[in-house]
């Protein structure tokens, strides 16, 4: 009966600490998107050079893949609150560097990428002590729906950060940037009104214990199944850091049509995360997962040979909602199948391949559209991603059968 679903669906913001994470979250985000624009069309503008583009990928990424098993053992022993917390102020002062940078009209992209491998530090931490954080604030049976809204936070900075970030860096990317710092410093005020949560690993610090999340991942093959197989469709087939190639050289719209673009996938993230809040995924959650995947790869590959802007935007959508479907059962997973004294270094794990599909993949994609052309980089990606999905399909068995997103008992 439809009355007796909307309790489990919109129940989780009855909980005080949810709302205060899930604010913090969205802010944060919506930050980060900012900034994402800001600092991609200047570091383009600066260079003019796809390749650097690319760069920006790898200088995020780089501090959660060298910190992997320092970050996820530190969101198992110390406060995950904290840890959030200390982040997120952490971001807005790299947002006043960018802004300090931008101020003194630096013609040199080192201080940016100083400011932005200071970020990735930052990121690599947030990321598991959030994500770990999550299940202790609402019942095991309304984590589905906590996790698709949650993803929706993000969904949502996706959608109207990008275009907010465009429009403030076309006034000024001072402007920009302030309003970043501005979004961060409420966002820290939330992350602090979030009830602690003290790590509950108790072993005392060793070898064994700090790889104790990749091992749980290899002998878990549901999990390690869904992490990898968004770790490299997404590093094959990832294409948003050559977004402002396709803004200024091919579709010419712009900054503000760089926005739109970037705000396309989350347009289509945001509108399948809506209908998954209504209609959760109750069978054959493998099967569907690896369908979307492809379907992702397919409308990569349609946005990459796109000249016109409103097919590039749709295509751009369609992807987004599918891939939104990927996450909400890839994240469901992850999180029901992970005992919480393991959680942070899984999700450690899980975040350096999430950084590793997104902002290493932006680096692949910069490499290849320097040695290949833009355009043929991101059609070859999109086809590398139905590659990966019809692989992954005859690989994990066992991740293709999952039926619902309940862990057997």
């Amino acid at each position: 009966m439809v009355s007796e679903r909307i309790p489990p669906r919109t129940s989780v913001f009855r909980h005080a600490g949810f709302r205060h994470y899930w604010t913090a979250r969205f802010l944060g985000s919506f930050s980060a998107q900012i900034m994402g624009v800001s600092v991609g069309w200047q570091v383009y503008d600066i260079t003019r050079d796809p390749f650097d583009l690319g760069m920006v990928g790898l200088t995020l990424f780089l501090p959660a893949f060298l910190l992997v098993l320092v970050t996820g053992a530190a969101a198992d022993r110390f406060n995950r609150v904290m840890i959030m917390t200390g982040c997120v102020v952490g971001e807005g002062f790299c947002a006043l560097a960018l802004l300090i940078f931008t101020v003194a009209e630096q013609q040199s992209v080192v201080p940016i990428f100083c400011t932005l491998l200071a970020l990735g530090t930052l990121r690599a931490f947030f990321g598991p002590a959030q994500q770990s954080l999550m299940p202790s604030l609402v019942p095991e049976d309304e984590l589905p729906s906590a996790i698709a809204w949650g993803t929706s936070s993000w969904q949502i900075a996706t959608v109207f950060g990008p275009v907010v970030g465009g429009l403030l860096y076309g006034v000024s990317a001072q402007v920009a940037y302030i309003t970043a710092f501005v979004l961060l410093a409420v966002a820290a005020v939330m992350a602090v009104c979030v009830p602690r949560h003290v790590g509950v690993a108790i072993e005392r610090p060793s070898m064994r214990s700090v790889v104790a999340g990749f091992h749980y991942i290899w002998k878990e093959k549901i999990v390690l199944g869904a992490i990898s197989l968004d770790l490299f469709a997404m590093l094959l087939g990832g294409a948003t850091a050559l977004l402002p190639v396709y803004a200024r050289d091919i579709l010419v719209v712009g900054p503000w049509g760089l926005g739109l673009l970037r705000a396309a996938p989350g347009i289509g993230s945001i509108l399948v995360a809506a209908f998954l809040l209504r209609h959760p995924v109750k069978d054959h959650a493998g099967v569907i997962m690896f369908a979307c995947v492809a379907l992702v790869g397919f409308f990569i590959a349609v946005f990459g040979a796109s000249t016109e802007v409103w097919l590039s935007v749709v295509a751009l959508g369609l992807m987004g909602g599918f891939d939104m479907v990927s996450v909400y059962v890839r994240q469901t997973l992850i999180q029901l199948w992970t005992p919480d004294a393991v959680r942070g270094r899984v999700n450690a794990v899980n975040m350096m391949f999430l950084g590793a599909s997104n902002e290493l993949g932006e680096f692949r994609a910069g490499i290849s559209a320097w040695a290949f052309g833009t355009v043929p980089a991101v059609i070859i990606g999109g086809a590398a991603t139905i590659g990966v999905s019809t692989l992954w399909w005859y690989w994990f068995p066992k991740l293709r059968r999952v039926r619902d997103l309940q862990r057997e008992r």
